[in-house]
């Protein structure tokens, strides 16, 4: 049976923004077997694992109503080597800022939904060369890194009747000895435990905003309550969980302790971390 070891080295001093947060992604050495972490709100993240920055979800424009403030311009950004975005709202591929990220970053290449993709390069633009798609049950090698997509339900699959592709996605993440799942913006639907329960995961990003009909009615599409999100994970025995996607608008909240505290006593083995923006997270899986 594989050990999954593991560990979390959150720093005592918070990264605020900025050049300082960018000097700690770059000057942070990540050995084999580890993954270095960082949130920047929402369901924003840069990994590192080895010498390669990945950006999932990276929501930095200043859009009107965001409780937290964008915390890297992203001209700052030129060490990016895969930019990730699970499904074409604002706060995920953030449409704005990715011109500017590509020229910042010129090696990088952004993995998005394959239906998604041609109508990306026109629009932003961005070169169709460097948008790597993704479709349900696809995996592929990007810049040294295993990336391998689950179709997301955000509220509703959506699949396009036409091609069969589907428009919001999960990334399965293997690189450096971990594995880890950035759900994107989903409800667990039927199939998705089984779908991941191939998988040993070291970490697993999940939103717990959940849903409700006051919402939806507004627009706002929901993800998973926090018991569904513990309850997903809970069975799959990850090496950590991490919650997000919930601070970012005050009309689309939701409770990090709750699901904490729900894990805790449903499933004791399983390990949770309540993440702060800014800070490094070390997490350590299997070799």
């Amino acid at each position: 049976m594989e050990s999954f070891d593991f560990m979390l080295d959150a720093f005592e001093k918070i990264v605020s923004s900025g050049p300082e947060l960018i000097r700690d992604i770059d000057s942070c050495e990540v050995g084999p077997g580890q993954l270095a972490l960082w949130w920047l709100g929402q369901h924003s993240f840069v990994a590192k694992a080895g010498k390669t920055v990945i950006y999932m979800d990276p929501f930095l424009s200043d859009l009107d109503g965001r409780q937290i403030p964008p915390m890297i311009a992203p001209e700052l950004i030129k060490h990016a080597d895969i930019i990730c975005g699970t499904h074409d709202h604002a706060d995920h591929i953030d449409r704005p800022i990715w011109p500017a990220l590509a020229a910042a970053s010129p090696r990088a290449k952004f993995v998005v939904p394959d239906l998604l993709r041609e109508r990306l390069a026109l629009e932003l633009p961005v070169a169709l060369d460097r948008l790597v798609g993704f479709d349900e049950g696809t995996s592929a090698d990007v810049c040294g890194v295993k990336i391998s997509a689950v179709a997301a339900s955000h509220e509703f699959l959506d699949q396009d009747p036409e091609s069969g592709r589907y428009p919001y996605l999960g990334f399965i993440f293997e690189a450096n000895g971990v594995k880890w799942y950035h759900a994107g913006d989903t409800v667990w639907y039927e199939g998705l435990q089984t779908k991941l329960r191939r998988y040993k995961f070291d970490l697993m990003l999940l939103p717990i905003n959940g849903r409700d009909a006051k919402r939806l009615s507004t627009g706002i599409i929901g993800n998973m309550t926090y018991q569904e999100a513990a309850d997903l994970s809970g069975p799959l025995s990850p090496g950590l969980v991490i919650p997000t996607h919930y601070e970012m608008f005050a009309g689309n909240p939701g409770d990090p302790a709750a699901f904490q505290d729900y894990v805790r006593v449903k499933y004791p083995k399983i390990r949770t971390h309540r993440c702060r923006h800014g800070e490094r997270l070390m997490v350590s899986g299997s070799l």
